[in-house]
């Protein structure tokens, strides 16, 4: 693969052939590693390092919050969805919401915002579908990190160090997620002795421990403790879900999504737009291009935040909105030369802070995972010496009686976390999974980097190294974030057409998300990996 962009990257692609990970955290990335040495398919990889995840960057994932994956069956060429969320009490409904008081939305840490979390569930589900070794084999070595202690990676001391001031040091238990209530620092050892047992725990015990066992006793005496009101039976009634995925395609290549309720559906919008807009060999990152991707996107928004709700309690019409006929229609709506001003949803015709990583196995085999507490630290409660903090999705529920994605009892939320894959047109081979993590940033982030992969021919580093930009908490109308290493011409073009910008570098360039892209190509289906440059994580390939 050549690249079609003058363009200096700050790593180089990863090649391989018998296997790789890409992840956040480069120990991560070795137990996925240590996983496959072993035998073990790219499931096994992918819990192994979900799990190790969970040890070495608690800033953004964990078993107490949700995951979602896509797995591509090299033997049977099939893609499968796995959504691993977790719901609503259901003693929380609207009405008590505004008995007590509530409006507009919910306080970020507040216990009301923690569903049941669904990440321990999605590990065993995912393990027994297609999996090969037992999960105690699987997790062994996030024990063993988390009993050993594991020194921090730098970017994550950072971010540690900013949820011990915002979440862990007021909330119940958690400063056990601390060193003497401060976030650790860059190369610091942190040991998490509490987690090593909850990983134990479900290692010999299984999913049971997690949700009708000591484990869940404790999560609920948390959040009862903080004045939440999830109890056991939401927890013991706690299942994943099956689904199908939704796709679309470009250049002979399909972009596949899980289906609502994540937010998948907005990437996959914003494609279709591209497309029916038409690019015309405009270059990556100019003036003209950046417009139109990110009108695309406002729009895919002003959709997407209408539409994506649990499907259980809504009827959405997913079909039709991500038809060509509906994008061609709606992409009326952009002008080549202005920034839209007052965007809503449109009606179809008749017819959130978060770990990504990607696992692919010298059999072919696939998985696109995506591990999330939400916010960081999410709510920051810890179930008593268990070592994990308790997710926050249910701040995403709208507060709006009659939306879509109202809060209601048994209900999941509007998702942020979204995993990709990309199979090749028309024979359905494996291209490769994707993802770039970061709430509202992800499905721009799949716009962006599936672009550079389809349009521009880019290797997945320079994918994930270009600069992005970042429509601001996935609104319609929000400011436009442009990220350092745009040139000051393009971003003055784009404030000329009436985009409010502005440019955002140093740490703060975590808003434009973390991705993990690996693929596979040529006959001899050599790996190819890329790791972003904005997290402290790595491809590795196994030898």
């Amino acid at each position: 693969m050549t690249l079609s962009l003058e363009f200096g990257s700050r790593r180089s692609p990863v090649y391989g052939r018998k296997g790789m990970v890409a992840a956040s955290q480069p120990l991560a990335v070795a137990v996925g590693l240590e996983m496959l040495r072993q035998g073990g398919n790219a499931a096994d990889a992918a819990i192994a390092t979900a799990a190790a995840l969970n040890v070495t960057e608690p800033t953004s994932t964990g078993i107490g919050g949700d995951c979602f994956a896509l797995y591509y069956d090299s033997g049977t060429g099939a893609l499968t969805a796995l959504n691993g969320s977790g719901r609503n009490s259901h003693n929380l409904s609207l009405l008590r919401l505004k008995r007590e008081g509530f409006s507009g939305e919910l306080p970020p840490y507040h216990p009301y915002t923690i569903t049941v979390p669904g990440a321990c569930a999605g590990w065993f589900d995912l393990l027994e579908r297609f999996g090969t070794l037992s999960m105690n084999r699987v997790l062994a070595p996030a024990i063993q990190l988390a009993e050993d202690g594991f020194p921090v990676e730098p970017i994550t001391a950072y971010y540690w160090q900013k949820g011990a001031e915002r979440q862990l040091k007021k909330a119940v238990n958690g400063w056990q997620l601390t060193i003497d209530g401060h976030g650790p620092a860059a190369g610091e050892l942190f040991t998490n002795r509490g987690l090593a047992r909850t990983l134990k725990l479900i290692a010999s015990q299984g999913r049971q421990a997690f949700y009708q066992g000591e484990i869940a006793d404790a999560i609920v005496r948390a959040i009862q403790e903080a004045g939440g009101c999830l109890d056991l039976a939401d927890l013991a009634g706690h299942k994943s879900t099956w689904e199908t995925p939704i796709s679309t395609t470009m250049n002979g290549l399909r972009l596949w999504e899980c289906p609502p309720n994540g937010q998948g559906l907005a990437a996959l919008l914003a494609v279709n737009l591209v497309q029916a807009i038409g690019l015309d060999g405009l270059p990556p990152l100019s003036p003209q291009r950046l417009h139109i991707e990110i009108e695309a996107m406002r729009l895919a928004f002003a959709d997407a935040r209408w539409y994506v709700s649990d499907p259980a309690f809504s009827n959405i019409p997913v079909g039709e909105l991500i038809s060509m006929d509906y994008a061609r229609d709606r992409s009326k709506l952009i002008n080549l030369d202005r920034a839209s001003q007052e965007l809503t949803h449109g009606v179809p015709f008749a017819s959130t802070d978060t770990v990504y990583f990607c696992v692919v196995d010298a059999a072919g085999n696939a998985c696109s995972f995506i591990n999330s507490n939400y916010m960081g630290f999410g709510t920051g409660i810890v179930p008593d010496n268990y070592g994990f903090t308790l997710q926050n999705r249910g701040h995403s529920f709208s507060l709006i009686e009659g939306h879509p994605n109202q809060i209601e009892p048994g209900k999941r939320p509007y998702h942020t976390i979204i995993p990709a894959m990309i199979t090749r047109e028309p024979e359905g081979s494996l291209f490769g999974p994707m993802g770039v993590m970061g709430g509202f940033m992800q499905p721009q982030g799949h716009l962006q980097v599936f672009l550079s992969l389809a349009v521009d021919g880019l290797d997945p580093q320079a994918c994930l190294d270009l600069p992005r930009f970042c429509i601001e908490d996935g609104e319609p109308g929000g400011l436009v974030a442009l990220e350092v290493g745009l040139d000051q011409q393009t971003c003055d073009a784009l404030a000329s057409q009436g985009h409010k910008v502005r440019m955002v570098s140093g740490m703060e360039r975590s808003l434009f998300g973390r991705g993990q892209v690996i693929i596979r190509e040529g006959s001899e289906n050599i790996l190819v990996g890329g790791s972003d440059p904005r997290a402290d994580g790595c491809a590795m390939p196994l030898i």
